[in-house]
């Protein structure tokens, strides 16, 4: 098994909103960017909601989700998987990010949408029971997963169920 480490967080200090992942892919880790896969659909989706170019360069991108109030970050800090699949990842390997930090220094946020099933599965199990009762409190929203590996569902779809981001972002 090899042992991955994920990125630090993309954050800003009016962040209303933080988007979950589980752990960036094999492609995403190559590049040293979230979503780096071209066909995961993250991109594509947040810049239709969000109305910026999902195919400007990734510090535009970033730059984009920081002034819509939007912190990115993962889950896991560490874990072992031999592929890019979140049902590859060794549960008995799993370290969490500090979250409890995290929240300290963004009080603004309001709410939290995990990227797929590992990463909420993930944030419910080994995160959420060693918060403070505050932030126990901020709700937690599973979202469908952008990753291609998440055939069930088409891009209209997910950008459909996605949609109670620009809501959230814009209120």
């Amino acid at each position: 098994m090899t042992r991955i480490f994920s990125f630090a967080p993309i954050e800003t200090p009016t962040a209303t909103i933080l988007i979950l992942g589980s752990m960036p892919g094999k492609k995403s880790l190559e590049m040293q960017q979230y979503y780096a896969h071209p066909q995961n659909a993250f991109w594509r989706i947040l810049s239709q909601l969000l109305d910026f170019d999902s195919d400007g360069s990734y510090e535009d991108r970033i730059e984009s989700l920081r002034q819509s109030g939007v912190a990115l970050w993962d889950v896991l800090a560490a874990c072992e998987r031999d592929s890019s699949l979140d049902s590859d990842i060794v549960e008995s390997t799993i370290v969490p990010n500090d979250f409890g930090a995290f929240l300290a220094r963004h009080p603004l946020i309001e709410q939290i949408y995990c990227n797929g099933a590992k990463s909420y599965n993930s944030y419910v199990r080994h995160v959420r029971p060693d918060l403070d009762s505050n932030h126990r409190e901020i709700p937690v929203t599973r979202m469908p997963s952008t990753s291609p590996a998440h055939a069930a569902m088409n891009f209209e779809s997910k950008l459909q169920a996605w949609r109670v981001i620009k809501t959230t972002a814009l209120s």
